[in-house]
């Protein structure tokens, strides 16, 4: 398996590029035309068949455009793109070197317009070495983004002069929230992107599309070629970016409208062409650092009282069934697949809010977005909203910066060679989705049981349903399941606390030699379940 930091860090980072192109704000409209000309060696073969020419100046643009080129893209033999073009002055920086490059505030693109919305171009460097076209829709036309160094800040790093322009490797997106404008959004590396909301900091990551995640056969990165962004017509209307993604096995067009709000959304409509047949696809995809946290403290030396962006996966099934998974960093790759048939919702969550579950000076986790998704239409291929896994992969992580949880949905059919799909889905960026009139997790505590190899486990429920008008609580029944290992007989109990709406279950688990056991617990009432379904699996 690739250590963590591969798959999450530099993997995603250092690919394929997009055909060469820069901008700044001053000399848009004087741009030369993005991406390179077709060029059929002799012999015609595909093999030997550079990229399709991404559009040039002031070439029309419509919702077509993008799809099209996905066609083009996906109905000829993928060609990687070389990164060793990325100056040694940029590419040599640190984390922090790279990122106090900033575009000066005056520079920012469409800044100060009333829509509320302004674009900052990424550069590349540091571990950002794919190059990303970045081209404005304005007025019905294509207009390249070009690289002016003077725009930038550079918090003292080396810059290239305008006629060596390094090329960008994303794009950094504010917006007005309320009465304030803040960071958005950012589409950088591999086929990353994400949001917040107001007043939050950014926490889950999305992944427009995956391919074999922690697959023996190694896992296949999608990476962003084109990023074309409509400039809104009026204040309040959500803000289209339309993005060509490449990859060995497809080629894609997404479609993202984006909200900014409290909670903000991302309506997503997607077209994928297969070169080859995909037998791993994910969709949906996401992922977010869990170093340690209240049920979790493995190798933890640490002030801080837990550290992780998402404490725990939410799952809304096809049958609605409300399922909270809390993830973990274990001593070895863990991959759990909870199969469903029509999901109506998933997501990694940050539930715990306040400062004290973390006591984190420098970073404040309990602000992190989390990430929800919910599927929509697909068409193409047959039942790809339908049977398949919601797949959680877990991975030992010995940084916070890891991105180490990671879930998305895999169909369960394999999607032939030549196929063009074309689906939806929405994504919400902030606090968490309304389960219904029933109990939620909210926290989980693990430590040593009575006796060795004994471990407790304590379980809270919170919610009305819990209680009678009267503040008592209803008649309750445990429904709780382990295997393989076995449940201490007698170790099970509640403890009720009225004031806070909480019930508490408490339990041991003896593994009895087993390496790994999976949990289950429920709270039900009069035969009817109350309760959101816990699940979790120990491992040493």
């Amino acid at each position: 398996m690739t250590h963590p930091t591969d798959l999450t860090r530099h993997a995603q980072n250092t690919a394929p590029d997009a055909a060469p192109t820069g901008l700044s704000r001053r000399g848009l409209i004087g741009a030369a035309a993005a991406g390179a000309a077709v060029a059929l060696l002799p012999g015609g073969a595909w093999a030997q068949e550079a990229a399709p020419a991404l559009p040039a100046a002031g070439a029309p643009f419509s919702d077509a455009t993008v799809p099209d080129l996905a066609r083009a893209y996906g109905n000829r033999p993928f060609a990687a793109l070389s990164t060793d073009d990325v100056p040694e002055s940029l590419k040599s920086l640190s984390r922090e070197q790279y990122e106090a490059i900033r575009i000066r505030p005056n520079e920012l693109i469409w800044g100060g317009e009333p829509h509320g919305f302004a674009l900052e171009p990424l550069l590349r460097g540091f571990y950002y070495t794919d190059r990303v076209a970045l081209f404005l829709v304005e007025d019905g036309v294509v207009r390249p983004v070009s690289y002016d160094p003077a725009g930038y800040d550079s918090g003292g790093a080396a810059l290239p002069e305008a006629s060596k322009a390094p090329g960008f490797s994303g794009l950094r997106i504010r917006a007005r929230i309320g009465e304030a404008h803040q960071d958005f959004a950012i589409l950088q590396g591999a086929c990353f992107f994400r949001l917040l909301g107001r007043d939050q900091i950014f926490g889950v990551n999305g992944r427009a599309l995956m391919l074999r995640p922690a697959d023996a056969r190694g896992e296949e990165f999608p990476r962003w070629r084109a990023l074309f962004v409509e400039r809104p017509k009026a204040p309040g209307a959500p803000l289209v970016i339309h993005a060509l993604i490449d990859s060995d096995s497809l080629a894609a067009a997404f479609r993202l409208e984006l909200t900014p709000g409290d909670t903000s959304n991302a309506a997503v409509a997607a077209t994928l062409v297969t070169r080859k047949q995909v037998d791993h696809l994910g969709l949906g995809g996401m992922q977010a650092p869990f170093l340690f946290g209240p049920h979790d403290r493995r190798g933890a030396d640490d002030a801080r009282a837990a550290v992780y962006a998402a404490g725990g996966l939410q799952i809304r099934n096809g049958s609605g069934e409300a399922i909270w998974r809390p993830v973990r960093n274990p001593e070895t790759l863990q991959i759990s697949s909870f199969v469903d048939s029509g999901p109506k919702g998933f997501g990694l969550i940050q539930r715990d809010r306040g400062f004290a579950t973390f006591q984190d000076d420098a970073h404040a986790w309990e602000r992190s977005a989390s990430l929800w998704v919910e599927p929509g239409e697909a068409t193409g291929v047959e039942g790809l909203w339908g049977e398949g896994t919601v797949t959680l992969i877990e991975i030992p992580s010995d940084a916070e910066i890891n991105e180490n949880v990671i879930a998305y949905w895999r169909p369960k059919a394999p999607v032939p060679a030549g196929t063009e799909i074309r689906l939806g889905y929405r994504q919400a960026w902030g606090g968490e989705p309304a389960i219904g009139p029933i109990a939620r997790v909210t926290q989980t505590r693990s430590g040593r049981g009575g006796a060795d190899p004994r471990r407790l486990f304590l379980v809270d429920f919170t919610g009305d349903v819990l209680f009678t008008p009267e503040g008592q609580a209803v008649p309750l029944e445990t429904v709780l399941v382990a295997g393989p290992g076995k449940l201490v007989e007698g170790a099970t109990r509640w403890s009720v606390r009225p004031e806070r709406r909480t019930v508490r279950v408490a339990f041991e688990l003896d593994p009895a030699g087993a390496k790994a056991c999976e949990l289950r617990l429920a709270l039900k009432t009069e035969g009817r379940q109350i309760t959101e379904t816990w699940l979790y699996r120990w491992t040493p």
